[in-house]
């Protein structure tokens, strides 16, 4: 630990070097990883501590290094085991990638398991809000910094902070810290690319993915001087942060005799995005990427504009567009007040790193305070811990328990890949045979 002062500033070092700012990123899923090493890497020259809670959706070691991440430098803990973890690396910032419940959490163990000069605790947003913004908010309560992507969120934020009695002044807007302008290609002497950015759970059903395939197919057809590219999630077999009930890779494999100007492709968002001139996705992060990097983008109609799908978060934005329009040639670009309004343009990365500089100076930070408490709400808090291997007052269940848990989850994972090899390897194979 460094040396601190009874007003909890931090001495300098002897060499006169200033002391690098310990930050401990604890997340989940490869979304999340991204996030949280992008958003860490805004602050100045930080020393990075890896903290990794297993999910079923666990990142595999490429997906990590996708995110910046070494491997090797991870360590796979619980919930419970978070103060601890703090203390041992000496966090000066918490940077907590969790989903709502797991933030929550997160301030229920720390707040039975107090670390001496607790670190500052920071949550946010890993994509677009849309959808559940009270619920999400309310669970990040209580953190001593709420990261909002834009100013149009901040507003919302702060206004729902103020209604229910949270602190409106732990609100910072930063941009996501991953929106950067994609690497350009060395010449643009390329056809005129068309990317479809595919989503693990929108849309939901078979039909609607066997729709948009054809689709796909479909413009490659009737446009031959273009490239179609379909952007997968992940490649097939690797876990994500929302899982994917219905690949599309299944649905190309029926087309016969496929237009060779369509092709399939993983990887970074970035590498794809730097050939891409028309961005088409229903929804995706990636559009919100394509916007800021001033690529045309096409928020998808055809299956209608609800919260569920997250298609009212681009109103206003001029990219609603439906399949037929894009056949026309429409390749709608994002109004710019919409744009700067919703942080994809000038963007201003300070306020965070200022923010952290504001709170380290103030000296020792008061004991965590969740919005949710057992007198506030007795049978919901409870409930939520639970899931999380905690107690109703924020300790670890009896190891007994966490035991069975860690190990239904390993079976769990264990029948989740076998389903996968069955659907991707051995029943292909079967139906090969069968047709001989």
């Amino acid at each position: 630990m460094r040396p601190v002062t009874p007003k909890g500033k931090v001495e300098p070092m002897a060499s006169d070097t200033p002391p690098r700012l310990r930050v401990a990123i604890v997340a989940d899923t490869d979304s999340r990883w991204k996030w949280a090493v992008s958003t860490a890497g805004l602050l100045d020259d930080p020393e990075l501590h890896y903290f990794l809670i297993e999910t079923s959706a666990t990142p595999n070691e490429r997906q990590l290094r996708e995110a910046g991440v070494d491997p090797s430098k991870v360590s796979a803990i619980t919930i419970a085991d978070v103060p601890a973890a703090l203390a041992r690396c000496g966090a000066d910032v918490a940077l907590v990638s969790l989903p709502g419940g797991g933030g929550q959490a997160v301030l229920h163990a720390l707040g039975a398991s107090p670390v001496p000069n607790r670190p500052i605790v920071v949550t946010g947003y890993v994509g677009v809000v849309y959808e559940k913004i009270l619920e999400g908010l309310l669970l990040r309560a209580g953190s001593d910094i709420v990261l909002a992507n834009s100013p149009a969120d901040a507003r919302a934020f702060q206004q729902y902070f103020r209604e229910y009695g949270a602190d409106p002044a732990s609100i910072v807007i930063s941009p996501l810290a991953y929106l950067t302008h994609p690497k350009q290609l060395e010449t643009n002497d390329h056809p005129f690319t068309v990317t479809f950015a595919a989503q693990p759970s929108v849309p939901e059903t078979s039909r609607s993915r066997e729709y948009l395939i054809r689709r796909l197919v479909q413009h490659a057809r009737l446009h031959p001087e273009r490239e179609v590219v379909l952007k997968l999630r992940g490649l097939p077999g690797e876990r994500v942060t929302h899982p994917e009930p219905f690949p599309y890779s299944k649905y190309v494999a029926k087309i016969k005799d496929l237009p060779p100007n369509f092709s399939m492709v993983g990887g970074p968002m970035g590498t794809v995005l730097a050939r891409t001139d028309l961005m088409v996705t229903v929804s995706s992060t990636a559009a919100v990427e394509a916007i800021q990097a001033g690529v045309a983008t096409a928020i998808l109609t055809d299956f209608g504009v609800n919260d569920q799908l997250g298609t009212p978060y681009y109103a206003g934005s001029g990219c609603l567009a439906s399949f037929d329009e894009i056949d026309e040639g429409l390749a709608p670009v994002a109004h710019p007040e919409w744009a700067l309004d919703n942080g994809l343009i000038e963007m201003n990365r300070d306020a965070f790193p200022a923010k952290v500089a504001e709170l380290l100076a103030a000296g020792p930070l008061p004991p965590v305070a969740p919005y949710y408490t057992l007198s506030r709400a007795g049978f919901y808090l409870p409930w939520l811990l639970s899931g999380y291997g905690l107690t109703p007052d924020g300790r670890a269940r009896s190891l007994s328990r966490l035991q069975k848990s860690r190990i239904g989850r390993r079976i769990r994972r264990g029948a989740n890949d076998a389903y996968r090899y069955g659907v991707t390897r051995v029943a292909p194979l079967l139906r090969k045979m069968g047709a001989m």
